[in-house]
């Protein structure tokens, strides 16, 4: 199982083209519902902005070699690593489901277009990673549903309290369950599922945080740069003592994964 291509044996069903139409067709489908979403939440005029007014407050000029080392440290820090989140379980979930989504998305798109049939055998390695990727997204993002969502941990609601935000995190545990489901045990039933679980994952972009992953690294360089050239320095600090939230009672900021 884990080292065999399902997608190839789907072949005497479905033509390869189908299977690698619909790579595109989802491919698309990010791509414009994201521009969309840039569009509609003015993300790209807020990014803009906010360069126009982090050059108007700086302090001094980024040499090439601070500009390189900030980079450097914004992919390995804030993108490859994500140590910006504080609680240790929340960033191993979320890299475990970043890593796991990628290497899930990037070898089914090996397996659909480079080894499509039987005729083509598809390497062991190629197709265990797949299933590694899936599995690494199942653990990761469980984790996070059942131990350390926002909403359950700081607030006290059910497990099974759902919200618009969730629809990625959900959709993406479909996928990947699905897929696994219809690896271990085959038929066109299952299979429709995790085509559906996909659909819903790519073809709803616009609605779910999906497009979050695109903008989270713009605004991680937007920080770094803004405090390697002081223009960030007379902006607020976040507190970081418990607030007073009236009749004189003291309560604990709420903790954010």
């Amino acid at each position: 199982m884990l080292t065999s291509n399902p997608f190839s044996e789907l072949s005497s069903l479905i033509p390869p083209a189908g299977m690698q139409t619909y790579v595109v067709v989802m491919f698309l489908l990010v791509v414009g519902a994201t521009i969309l979403d840039v569009i509609h939440k003015k993300s790209a005029k807020y990014f803009f902005e906010k360069m126009k007014t982090a050059k108007e407050r700086r302090a001094q000029p980024l040499s090439s070699a601070t500009v390189v080392s900030v980079s450097v440290k914004t992919v390995v820090h804030d993108i490859l690593t994500s140590a910006e989140f504080d609680n240790p379980q929340r960033r191993k979930a979320h890299l475990l489901t970043m890593y796991g989504f990628i290497l899930f998305v990037v070898t089914t798109v090996i397996m659909i277009f480079s080894y499509p049939t039987p005729e083509t055998p598809t390497p062991a390695l190629v197709a265990l990673l797949w299933h590694v990727g899936a599995l690494m997204v199942c653990v990761g993002g469980y984790w996070f549903w059942f131990k350390m969502r926002v909403d359950v941990a700081a607030e006290g609601h059910k497990w099974y309290r759902l919200i618009p935000a969730d629809l990625f995190i959900l959709s993406l545990l479909a996928t990947t369950t699905l897929a696994l489901i219809w690896s271990l045990f085959g038929g066109t039933f299952l299979f429709a599922l995790f085509i559906f679980a996909s659909t819903v994952l790519f073809g709803s972009v616009f609605w779910s945080k999906f497009a979050h992953m695109f903008f989270k690294p713009a605004a991680a360089f937007q920080k770094r740069f803004a405090e390697a050239d002081g223009s960030r320095d007379n902006l607020p600090e976040p507190a970081d003592k418990p607030a007073q939230f009236g009749l004189g009672i003291k309560r604990d900021l709420p903790r954010h994964y």
